[in-house]
């Protein structure tokens, strides 16, 4: 089933998303995480893989796991730079042939080596290059997209950011997930300018709950994502009191605040950031009420 009407038939909910363990040494470990947040009934999970799909064959197989052994209706995380149109073709037939219906369509960050920049003779060059694709030759699959609260880095302006969104949207993606935010205003306002654009696909706010400062300041430094400055020196001064344990206990607690403000606030669904960390996630999540 297309995820967007999986959104339109339910009332508030949560969805989930990993990424592929690194080994196949890790995947029952992996395994066990995705069978206990199982117990959250998220509406849909979703997976990554690597720039230009260095995991695309694992992100396969894990992916049609979820969706015929968990029973979870699964999204697929699907890029487009360094891969030829028949690459990604052949993956969305083997996708669906597994009967996974749903994929988060993006245009990929180039690795640091620049290993896979966009193939010259490919015409799918962006997010939207790739949606347009999909619609047309797989109208059966769903199309989530990615948004920007608080502007892709790349972006010219926070106008030209949007007007990407939109014409992703408009090009044939059901609904958008946006990047991490650590300030729920951000997403109120994206979703209000968004609105005033003539967007009216659903938006779902993606939350991250900061386990380690480590971590946290490499992901902000690579998607343009802030940390507000109080939240900051809580979590450093977390650190400095009781270490790792403690950042992650401040961490948790913000994201849950967060989901649940969101909820709250009349917020159809809330997408976790999962970083495959069953406790953390079952602690952030426990005594939060969907309606």
């Amino acid at each position: 089933m297309k995820i967007i009407d999986s959104i339109s038939r339910n009332g508030q909910f949560i969805s989930l998303e990993y990424f592929p363990p690194k080994t196949r040494e890790d995947w029952p470990t992996f395994f066990q995480t995705v069978q206990r947040l199982a117990q959250l009934k998220p509406l849909f999970a979703s997976v990554t893989y690597g720039a230009g799909g260095s995991t695309n064959a694992d992100s396969l197989e894990i992916v049609t796991r979820l969706q015929n052994e968990y029973g979870l209706e699964t999204m697929a995380h699907l890029t487009c730079i360094g891969s030829t149109e028949g690459e990604i073709e052949q993956f969305l037939k083997d996708l669906t042939a597994a009967g996974v219906a749903n994929v988060l369509a993006l245009r990929g960050d180039l690795p640091i080596d620049g290993t896979a920049a966009p193939s010259p003779d490919s015409s799918l060059k962006h997010a939207s290059d790739l949606v347009s694709m999909i619609r047309s030759s797989f109208p059966g699959v769903g199309i989530g997209v990615a948004g920007y609260p608080e502007v892709h880095p790349e972006a010219v302006t926070p106008d030209a950011d949007l007007s990407f969104l939109k014409l992703k949207l408009e090009t044939g993606a059901d609904f958008a997930v946006t990047q991490l935010f650590f300030d729920n205003s951000l997403y109120h306002d994206f979703v209000k300018r968004a609105h005033a654009a003539g967007i009216t696909k659903p938006i779902l706010p993606g939350i991250l709950p900061v386990v380690s400062l480590k971590v946290i300041k490499r992901i902000v430094s690579l998607c343009g994502a802030s940390i507000p400055a109080d939240f900051m020196a809580e979590l450093e001064k977390a650190d400095q009191a009781g270490g790792a344990a403690a950042v992650q206990k401040v961490g948790i607690a913000h994201a849950r605040r967060q989901v649940q403000e969101l909820l709250d606030a009349g917020v159809q669904g809330v997408h976790i950031y999962t970083l495959n960390r069953a406790d953390a996630i079952l602690e952030l999540l426990d005594g939060v009420a969907p309606r």
